[in-house]
């Protein structure tokens, strides 16, 4: 459901790249069309996911990590040390077997 949600406007709002979906917060590269909209999208995915998650445990409440924290990939050098902190992330975390030197997790859900 979280992978759905943010596909749905991939393509229209903004061009999604690799992420990975851990237990209470998301990775993700995306490129937004037009100035602003990080935040009020971020807002969106975080409200929409969090009350159909909650809904579907029957619990109400917060669900994601509060702070959202943004990088601005500058170079390609920047975009593909993202790409492997993406893809290694939930080997690291203990959510997933595997080398945490391969970045070939390009897009996972945990």
């Amino acid at each position: 459901m979280v992978a759905d949600s943010l596909r749905c406007f991939d393509g229209d709002r903004y061009d999604l790249g690799d992420f990975v979906i851990m237990p209470n917060h998301v990775h993700l590269l995306v490129q937004f069309v037009g100035e602003g909209r990080l935040k009020k999208q971020c807002q969106s995915w975080k409200h929409f996911t969090a009350r159909e998650i909650n809904r579907s445990l029957g619990k109400a409440g917060h669900f994601w990590q509060g702070e959202t924290y943004d990088h601005i990939v500058r170079s390609e050098f920047d975009f593909d040390r993202y790409r492997k902190y993406i893809a290694e992330n939930p080997v690291k975390a203990g959510l997933k077997e595997g080398t945490a030197n391969t970045p070939d997790i390009s897009i996972d859900e945990v």
